[in-house]
């Protein structure tokens, strides 16, 4: 997962509410760092999603895949 699918799949996932979630929750796998903070530290985007969805209790249906581009739409 690149940066730009970890930020498609916040919004998709959390719509307004995504920005806030990012910045303000704490997340357990990376020592409480916000997933900005552990983005901003290196993290690969695909921890800090998983993290952030299990933080958040998103269904695992709903975890993969999600932010990538459909390639019919390139």
């Amino acid at each position: 997962m690149r940066r730009s699918e970890f930020e498609r799949a916040v919004d998709a996932e959390f719509g307004s509410r995504g920005p806030a979630l990012i910045d303000d929750l704490g997340l357990q796998p990376f020592g409480n760092r916000t997933a900005r903070q552990a983005l901003a530290d290196g993290e690969p985007p695909r921890s800090v999603w998983i993290a952030l969805c299990v933080e958040a209790d998103v269904p695992e249906s709903r975890r993969y895949g999600v932010g990538r581009l459909d390639p019919r739409d390139r």
